[in-house]
C-alpha cells in the first residue's frame, strides 16, 4: 500500500519537477547515484572496491521506444565492460532488458544481451540481467535463459512479491550462474504480487532459504531488512557454496561496513547515468526511511 502511493505522487509532474530541478532534490539523487557520467561511477566504484567490497554497475535506462536507443544502452554496457577491465575493478554489470530493447524488438534485445555477455566474457565478469514489471517476467527469464545456456557467464534478479518466483526459481537454478533475491519495487495487482510487507518478507525468507540449499548457483541476497539478513545467516551456516550480500549505493552504508567486517561478501549496487529519477522513486516508494530522508533535504533539515 505504501509503494503504490508514493509511485502515485512521484508520477506527477509537480512532484518530478520539484525533484529534479531543485538541489534538495538532485542532491538527494546523488546519494543513490553515482552521477550522470560513467566516469563518476567508476570513481565511486573504485572507492567501494578499495574498501573491501565487490561492486555492481547499472547504465540507468529502460523502456526504449526506439530500437537505436537499444542500441545505444548496448553500446554504453560495452563501455562500462571496457572501464571495469581497464581498471581491474572487482565489479560486474547489472542491466534491464527493456533497455536492450524487449518488448520493442525481442530478437534484437536476445542480440543485445548476447553481444554484452560475450564482452563481459572478455573483462572476466559477469551481467546480472534485472527483473522489471511484471508484464515482462516471462520474456526475461526466457531471454535470460538462453543467453545462459549459450554463454555460462550470467545472472538474474528474482523478486520475493511476485506469486510466481517459486516456479521461475525452478527454471533458473538449474541453469547456474547467480541469482539475486529482493523484494521488488513496482506497483503490482494482488493477483499477481503479494500486497503485505509481512507476506513479501516470509516469501523473502523462504526463497532465501531455498537459495541457500541449492548447489551450483552462486546466491546474492539483496536486502537492507535486518531481520531478513538475520534468517540468511541462520541458513548460511550450513552452504559450503558461494553466495553474498547485495545492497544499494547510498543506503545502510554503516551496516555494508559492518557486514565486510564480519567477514562476508557485500555487492554494492551502483547506478549512474541521467535517467535516475524513476530509480529513484522506487527506492523511496520501497524504504519509507529514504522517503523521509528525501523530504528533510527538502525543507532544508
Amino acid at each position: 500500500m505504501i509503494r503504490s502511493a508514493v509511485l502515485a505522487v512521484t508520477e506527477r509532474s509537480i512532484t518530478r519537477k520539484m525533484i529534479t530541478d531543485t538541489s534538495a532534490g538532485r542532491a538527494v539523487a546523488r546519494r543513490f547515484v553515482a552521477g550522470d557520467t560513467l566516469e563518476s561511477a567508476i570513481d565511486v566504484a573504485r572507492e567501494l572496491t578499495g574498501r573491501g567490497m565487490h561492486v555492481s554497475l547499472d547504465h540507468l535506462g529502460e523502456h526504449v521506444s526506439e530500437i537505436e536507443e537499444a542500441t545505444t544502452a548496448r553500446d554504453s554496457y560495452l563501455a562500462c565492460l571496457d572501464e571495469i577491465s581497464a581498471h581491474n575493478l572487482d565489479a560486474n554489470i547489472s542491466i534491464k532488458l527493456t533497455q536492450l530493447g524487449m518488448g520493442l524488438d525481442n530478437v534484437a534485445a536476445a542480440r543485445h544481451l548476447d553481444e554484452i555477455a560475450l564482452a563481459a566474457r572478455v573483462a572476466g565478469t559477469t551481467v546480472t540481467v534485472d527483473m522489471e514489471e511484471s508484464d515482462h517476467t516471462e520474456t526475461t527469464v526466457d531471454l535470460y535463459a538462453a543467453a545462459q545456456e549459450k554463454h555460462g557467464n550470467l545472472g538474474i534478479a528474482v523478486q520475493s512479491y511476485l506469486r510466481r518466483t517459486a516456479d521461475d526459481l525452478d527454471r533458473v537454478i538449474p541453469l547456474g550462474g547467480h541469482i539475486r533475491l529482493c523484494k521488488g519495487a513496482y506497483a503490482e495487482p494482488a493477483d499477481v504480487a503479494f500486497q503485505s510487507g509481512g507476506e513479501v518478507d516470509g516469501s523473502f525468507d523462504r526463497l532465501g532459504i531455498l537459495l541457500m540449499e541449492s548447489s551450483g548457483v552462486d546466491v546474492a541476497i539483496a536486502s537492507h531488512d535486518d531481520a531478513r539478513l538475520e534468517k540468511v545467516l541462520a541458513a548460511a551456516e550450513h552452504r559450503d557454496e558461494p553466495w553474498e550480500f547485495q545492497m544499494l549505493h547510498g543506503v545502510r552504508r554503516d551496516r555494508q561496513a559492518e557486514l565486510v567486517a564480519m567477514g562476508h561478501q557485500m555487492r554494492v549496487y551502483v547506478p549512474y547515468g541521467e535517467a535516475w529519477y524513476p530509480y529513484l522513486t522506487r527506492r523511496m516508494a520501497e524504504r519509507p526511511a529514504n522517503l523521509l530522508f528525501f523530504m528533510r533535504a527538502v525543507v532544508g533539515r
